[in-house]
């Protein structure tokens, strides 16, 4: 296994230069990670940095609290891809899930589906923030939309990837809808375990310290006490 085959290595912290992502385009081509992941603003400097790289420039959409309207977050999309972009991570309306609009979530990830040309699209659900039926409810959505990822995390909230909820989603997955883990993956230790579990992407601003095999301090992910991660331990 090539853990590099794994990453995205994101840099999303407001206060990011243009030197920063520069360095993290740098260090993408040299470890050969899929991707970048770089807030809408970098894209078309990444995109022009990275042309005739093996490495894809993806952006986040409706990003960190995915509450924008789904006309406003097709709009970023599309913008995005225009500027380069070629996978987009965008994060559903928490909001509308809570009401149980099903309909409205489902139509916002088919608006953006339809409107990036095929290019590759994750839907953040955020967990942290979800009961097991809702992370199992968009899990299903997710399974009839076609899109290509679900994505555990912005890892801007309370807490990031989790063992249990990875677990849920896989169990209630089809075999096409792959899974990205991201929030709190700094280590190789974490980063296999996740992998292990079938997980094909990992999103991580600590893409370096894992491929360098730094050697993990807690056996969860998610910092959260409350995790049923804990359960049994």
């Amino acid at each position: 296994m090539n853990i590099m085959e794994y990453i995205d290595s994101t840099n999303l912290s407001k206060v990011a230069t243009a030197e920063d992502i520069m360095k993290l385009c740098d260090d993408a081509k040299k470890y050969h990670f899929p991707a970048v992941c770089v807030s809408p603003y970098y894209v078309k400097a990444a995109s022009e940095y990275l042309k005739g790289s093996t490495v894809e420039v993806c952006t986040v959409i409706g990003f960190p609290n995915g509450y924008s309207t789904k006309e406003v977050k097709q709009y970023e999309a599309i913008d995005a891809i225009n500027n380069g972009a070629k996978e987009i991570d965008m994060v559903i309306n928490i909001n509308a899930l809570k009401n149980k609009d099903y309909d409205y979530v489902k139509d916002e990830i088919e608006m953006i589906r339809d409107s990036i040309d095929g290019k590759v699209l994750k839907v953040i659900i955020e967990t942290c923030l979800l009961t097991d039926d809702e992370i199992i409810k968009m899990t299903e959505i997710c399974n009839e939309t076609f899109v290509n990822f679900i994505k555990t995390s912005t890892g801007f909230d309370k807490s990031g990837a989790c063992i249990h909820d990875i677990e849920l989603i896989k169990k209630h997955k089809n075999d096409v809808l792959e899974i990205k883990a991201s929030g709190g993956i700094n280590t190789l230790d974490k980063a296999m375990k996740f992998i292990e579990m079938g997980v094909t992407r990992i999103g991580t601003s600590h893409a370096v310290d894992i491929v360098n095999g730094k050697e993990s301090e807690e056996d969860c992910c998610c910092h959260d006490k409350k995790c049923k991660c804990k359960e049994g331990k």
